[in-house]
């Protein structure tokens, strides 16, 4: 078996979510999910299919999106693992709604960090580990820190 690093490569002012699902129905669904959830979003969704013709399946309402999504995906190349690339929104607006997508098994991670993804390959294919999303911490939150994010919050509106 050999481990290898799959660097995801997107638009900075882009947001991912990378997951595992088991059926050629979820593209349909996820996107459904999406604009059900941000009437605005804009997204490519890549799904890379594990039997059958093992393609890439997408969809999306984005063409620059759509495009970023299916050569992620084509990078990654494990089967059943899905990419949602999306711009003027953000995971915490879609991620309930992909979570309860019924063929969503797994969501690795949901952020803009710059992401790595651990892919095993055997001789029968490839699987995701885990990721790496960000960088490794710096020290402790001060008081001035956590004064700081909570005022974040309130300004972006998720708390009052």
């Amino acid at each position: 078996m050999e481990l290898m690093n799959v660097p995801l490569d997107f638009p900075s002012d882009c947001n991912i979510i990378l997951g595992q699902t088991h059926f050629i129905k979820s593209v349909e669904d996820i996107y459904e999910a999406m604009v059900n959830s941000v009437p605005n979003v804009k997204f490519g969704i890549a799904f890379c299919e594990a039997s059958q013709e093992r393609l890439v399946r997408w969809d999306g309402n984005d063409e620059e999106l759509i495009e970023v999504a299916r050569k992620n995906a084509l990078e990654i190349g494990c089967g059943h693992s899905f990419i949602i690339v999306m711009r003027n929104c953000y995971p915490i607006n879609v991620l309930h709604a992909i979570k309860n997508v019924y063929e969503v098994v797994n969501i690795y991670c949901a952020t803009a960090n710059p992401v790595e993804v651990i892919v095993a390959e055997s001789e029968q294919g490839r699987g995701i580990l885990g990721v790496i999303d960000g960088y490794p911490p710096t020290g402790i939150e001060d008081e001035k820190a956590q004064k700081e994010r909570k005022e974040l919050l309130r300004k972006f509106g998720y708390k009052r």
